[in-house]
């Protein structure tokens, strides 16, 4: 039986994890799965965001050593994580499907190299969501739409998804990213509140199935906690 301990980097994905990721997980047999914010987004004058890499490194390692029974993992976005965690300088110049991939490796191994040499890498499993949470939501467009009780966006919702291989790939920038889309659609869009809600609404089943990372992610935690 394991317990996990995700790393999350605001409010909306606290409670990803702790409605929607741990009734799933727990059917697998973890005994806890538990969000912890990590970095800026503890201090209440700055909720989300992530502040250099050293400073979260050392948090993750604390919470390893302190419970060694746990296993880590993160649940960070790709869009606009500092260029001072390991990997994301290089992976700005590569093809989409190696970018989250190439800063998971670096994480796993800087914390493998800073744990000591007596960790098991096997305890910590980076996550870097691409290119950030609000992707997720482009999995079902009616249910996002309905999560929202905006269902007269669904089809514009769509328009943008149709645009994507899948929904991870919804792009990187100031303007395009999905969380600047959504925010075109929907002015004053509340992440923490109007995010949680759609996830709800959408389910894990329909992340799973449309976003590839994400279900690479999700399935290396179900068999970590089958073969633990």
């Amino acid at each position: 039986m394991s317990r996990l301990l995700v790393h999350v980097e605001g409010q909306t994905e606290e409670t990803f994890v702790n409605e929607i990721l741990r009734p799933h997980l727990v059917n697998f047999g973890y005994t806890a799965v538990s969000a912890r914010l990590v970095g800026n987004a503890r201090q209440k004058e700055k909720r989300g965001g992530i502040r250099d890499w050293v400073a979260v490194r050392k948090e993750i390692i604390n919470h390893l050593w302190e419970d060694i029974g746990c296993i880590a993992t993160t649940m960070v976005d790709y869009y606009a994580l500092p260029q001072t965690w390991p990997g994301r300088a290089a992976a700005g110049g590569l093809q989409f499907p190696h970018k989250a991939a190439t800063i998971e490796d670096a994480l796993l191994a800087d914390i493998c190299k800073y744990a000591g040499s007596s960790f098991n890498a096997t305890r910590f499993i980076p996550y870097v969501m691409m290119h950030e949470f609000e992707g997720l939501l482009f999995s079902n467009c009616e249910r996002f739409a309905n999560g929202i009780e905006r269902p007269n966006l669904a089809r514009e919702f769509q328009a943008i998804r149709d645009q994507f291989d899948t929904p991870e790939e919804i792009n990187d920038s100031v303007e395009t990213a999905p969380s600047k889309r959504i925010k075109t659609l929907v002015p004053g869009y509340n992440k923490p509140l109007l995010g949680a809600l759609a996830a709800l609404e959408i389910g894990i089943e329909a992340i799973r199935s449309e976003c590839p990372h994400f279900r690479a992610w999700l399935e290396r935690l179900e068999k970590r906690a089958v073969n633990r």
